[in-house]
């Protein structure tokens, strides 16, 4: 019965440490989500300045426009998946896989991947990866990350003609099954910019398609900034509800072995008292036979 306390002893010192080492993870994704949140508003705030001045430039446009042509459907698409690099997300990248399978069923597309999860979902899955890259591990890794892959992406450019990139990725909101966003990246949507009313037109010290080209290029880029601070963010929310519910499941786990101790531990004090009750029984009855003995 001893060895069986001491066992059940273990565990629930074992216990103990994972839901310490559990806490400290849910800690951890907590600040990073709110770090990522903080970060997002800097980043907003570079795209409306970024945004204001194709608006500009476009006012300015003389009157052949170097605008993108729409996407051509003999040309191949590039679909840009967000996952995860780490683990205890929950479901985080299967309810993106999902996403992404649907999307592939109507439209065929190189896959490009970053997060080392999303990787081996699509080996499992029998999915082709044009380009990989790790994902972001800490906020300050997003701008590094969005430049690799806006090179990876414009380098695609010049290897063959492309006619449209996708984005995919989680955004932070409680539900679930509607936190996974679509956008497309290329072709540049110019006619979402309400051309600026100034009275004076800027001065360009660059030809227009120059000018406007890289001012597309630098918002694409800023785009990405935004979609992976945001998947940053989803990522740390979902391992922070992991963690919770790991952490409801060692609190049951606790309770059960801490009312199988207590049992134990009373098994074990009600076999004592009967083993001692025993032995002052048998006493006394051992004294007298050994009086009458003796008187004989």
């Amino acid at each position: 019965m001893t060895s069986k306390l001491s066992e059940i002893d273990s565990r629930i010192a074992a216990a103990h440490q994972l839901d310490a080492v559990i806490g400290a993870m849910r800690g951890m994704a907590a600040a990073r989500e709110r770090e990522a949140q903080e970060r997002l508003a800097g980043i907003r705030s570079v795209a409306v300045t970024v945004g204001e001045a194709i608006a500009m430039v476009l006012a300015a446009a003389p009157a052949q426009s170097a605008r993108e042509p729409g996407p051509r459907p003999e040309r191949a698409q590039i679909l840009i998946v967000l996952c995860t690099e780490q683990g205890f997300v929950g479901g985080f990248n299967e309810r993106l896989w999902e996403r992404v399978e649907d999307f592939l069923s109507h439209t065929q597309a190189e896959l490009f991947i970053v997060g080392t999860r999303g990787i081996l979902l699509a080996d499992e899955r029998g999915k082709s990866c044009g380009w990989s890259a790790p994902m972001a591990g800490h906020a300050n890794d997003v701008a590094r990350t969005a430049g690799a892959i806006s090179d990876a992406v414009f380098a695609r450019f010049g290897d063959h003609a492309v006619s449209a990139v996708w984005l995919m990725h989680a955004v932070p909101v409680s539900a679930a099954h509607d936190n996974i966003v679509t956008r497309r990246l290329v072709p540049f949507d110019f006619e979402r910019f309400k051309l600026a009313s100034t009275r004076q037109p800027p001065v360009l010290t660059l030809p227009f398609d120059r000018l406007l080209t890289g001012l597309a290029e630098r918002y694409v880029y800023v785009q990405l900034c935004e979609s992976l601070m945001l998947s940053f963010a989803a990522e740390n929310l979902a391992r922070m509800n992991a963690m919770l519910a790991a952490s409801d499941h060692v609190a049951a786990k606790l309770e059960k072995l801490v009312r199988e101790s207590r049992i134990v531990r009373q098994d074990e004090i009600t076999s004592e008292i009967v083993e001692l009750a025993t032995t002052a029984a048998r006493t006394p009855m051992q004294s007298g036979a050994q009086g009458a003995s003796w008187h004989g």
